[in-house]
């Protein structure tokens, strides 16, 4: 039996990278995934047919994360073909890398609203359904540029941090009704998105990090797990840095 047999886990953020990762993981360990995709239509039929071929229960839901209305009613359709939300991770997130007095207001709102206000739209959305059950989780992945800052990604930085203020005040809000909230913050892992870089800024990036390598989706994949599942019933209101050091 699986850590997560029998959970429902709504994965937002789902058909790359990091998200892929966490639902492959936690389908793995037993758990039912709906999951929220915006674009990657074909990438999303792809995850269903691959993992429903295996058996699990699995669906993909395209919607605007950053639409108050849409969440709120996919989430609805969510419940009703799952029975239930267990889990919510927050891991939907894009960048809009550019130094801050050139940032234009279009890019800084684009960031904002799909990396700090889906989060806000998810759990508003979710939360009901977790207060009578009396149990649920919520695992937002934030960064270590959200807790440290990093020049060229003011919008980024910014919507991180507020991910991290926004999880722990729900933590403290819900914690006596028996449910918990934390955070992963991945620091440099090796992803389609972070591959663009190029080989040369890659291993700059590197010679920083105490453990001398980049992190891979997989290793943030069990950290995850790891707080979503029973092993971790006593804690809430964290931060985990899944950084090979960088941050310390």
């Amino acid at each position: 039996m699986g850590l997560l047999t029998g959970r429902t886990v709504l994965v937002t953020g789902a058909t790359r990278g990091i998200g892929y990762a966490m639902a492959r993981c936690f389908i793995e360990e037993g758990a039912e995934v709906p999951f929220i995709y915006r674009t990657s239509v074909d990438r999303a039929r792809e995850i269903e047919e691959e993992f429903q071929a295996k058996g699990a229960k699995v669906k993909g839901y395209r919607l605007d994360i950053a639409s108050f209305e849409e969440v709120s009613r996919t989430i609805s359709q969510i419940v009703a073909d799952f029975g239930k939300i267990d889990v919510l991770v927050n891991n939907a997130g894009i960048t809009r890398d550019g130094l801050s007095f050139r940032l234009s207001e279009e890019a800084w709102d684009e960031v904002i609203d799909t990396n700090l206000k889906s989060a806000f739209n998810c759990i508003h959305a979710c939360v009901p359904t977790m207060l009578r059950q009396r149990s649920g989780c919520i695992l937002s992945v934030t960064s270590i540029v959200g807790m440290h800052g990093n020049a060229g990604q003011a919008s980024y930085a910014a919507s991180k941090s507020g991910l991290v203020g926004l999880t722990k005040s729900v933590a403290k809000e819900l914690a006596s009704r028996g449910i918990r909230a934390n955070l992963i913050a991945p620091g440099f892992i090796r992803t389609e998105m972070t591959e663009k870089v190029g080989e040369d800024l890659m291993n700059q990036w590197i010679k920083d990090i105490p453990m001398q390598r980049a992190g891979t989706p997989e290793e943030v994949a069990k950290a995850a797990l790891f707080l979503i599942s029973d092993n971790a019933s006593y804690i809430t209101g964290q931060v985990l840095a899944i950084d090979g050091g960088k941050s310390m």
